[in-house]
């Protein structure tokens, strides 16, 4: 092919199509990736049904019970979003849940999984989030994590990944491990971020949270930066929730409950071996923005971002 002959729009066409066969093919690569095997965190907990340990939060008819109340479809179509919280609040926990994302085109659609206790520090909160992000192909989700404590919204600590299945065909497991020794993000039991709870951390959350689950509307920024808003010609959006898993020190609103729990104890104080080389795995394959690395945003970085492990 003499693509020197070809006029300028031609070549621009060629191009395009090369660039979109590149990302086909980078798509497929990710989701025939095999997943190392890891220790299976989600084996060690009770399930619960979602009436066992939730309330609707908001949404009303677009919080939908299904399976005798074991389950729960949360819809966002244009009258609303939807969400549920756990009944209880917690102090250090695991937590997870087996999530069914909206099929289609779902930018600008923002399913989150999340601790926080905004509802009682509205100044001060902390939080430790799930934000799986919607785009214009179904396969190309984006899970984003991060966490921030004392309201430090403007300073989160977000990281960015691409998954390696599509997370709208099946339920995947999306787990939080939160203790005084280390935050552990898991997607099927494989860590793909650790936070360490040191001195440079500030951000670290240190106040009892509730579990949340929300769909809703992030067209301002969710997708290429707020570039592909919503279309809700292909709403209602419905994410499923199952295999509820909620094992921590339940405290009252405002004092963390400081006994010692056995997600605190030795075991859960750090990744072995196999969960150490599924998190590298992880972070090598599928990571694809960090704050550390971000020199534009931070002119001076984070401390934390200068401490190795």
């Amino acid at each position: 092919m003499e693509v020197c002959n070809y006029s300028k729009q031609q070549k621009l066409w060629l191009l395009s199509k090369m660039v979109v066969c590149c990302v086909i093919c980078a798509e497929s690569v990710r989701h025939g990736l095999t997943p190392p095997s890891t220790t299976k965190l989600t084996e060690l907990f009770p399930r619960h049904g979602y009436e066992d340990k939730f309330l609707d939060f908001y949404g009303g008819k677009n919080v939908q019970k299904v399976n005798n109340g074991s389950a729960v479809n949360l819809l966002l179509d244009k009258s609303s979003g939807s969400g549920y919280r756990s009944k209880d609040v917690y102090y250090h926990g695991f937590f997870s849940a087996a999530i069914k994302l909206p099929s289609g085109f779902t930018a600008g659609v923002v399913v989150a999984f999340y601790m926080s206790n905004n509802q009682v520090f509205s100044k001060n909160h902390d939080e430790i989030d799930f934000e799986l992000l919607g785009h214009e192909k179904q396969k190309q989700w984006v899970l984003q994590t991060n966490i921030y404590a004392n309201g430090s919204v403007s300073t989160g600590r977000e990281e960015k990944f691409y998954l390696w299945f599509d997370p709208t065909e099946d339920f995947h497991q999306y787990s939080i491990l939160w203790n005084d020794h280390h935050i552990v993000f898991l997607v099927d039991n494989i860590p793909v971020r650790e936070v360490i709870h040191n001195e440079a951390m500030s951000a670290y959350p240190s106040k009892p949270m509730s579990l949340y689950s929300t769909i809703w509307d992030g067209s301002d920024w969710a997708t290429h930066g707020g570039n592909k808003p919503i279309n809700y010609n292909y709403a209602p959006f419905v994410a499923s929730f199952k295999e509820f898993e909620l094992e921590g020190s339940v405290s009252n609103r405002t004092q963390p409950d400081t006994r010692i729990y056995p997600i605190d104890g030795q075991p859960f104080a750090k990744l072995s071996q196999d969960q150490q080389s599924g998190l590298g795995w992880a972070r090598s394959q599928f990571m694809f923005y960090s704050y550390c690395n971000d020199s534009k945003r931070f002119h001076v970085m984070p401390p934390e971002c200068n401490v190795r492990r």
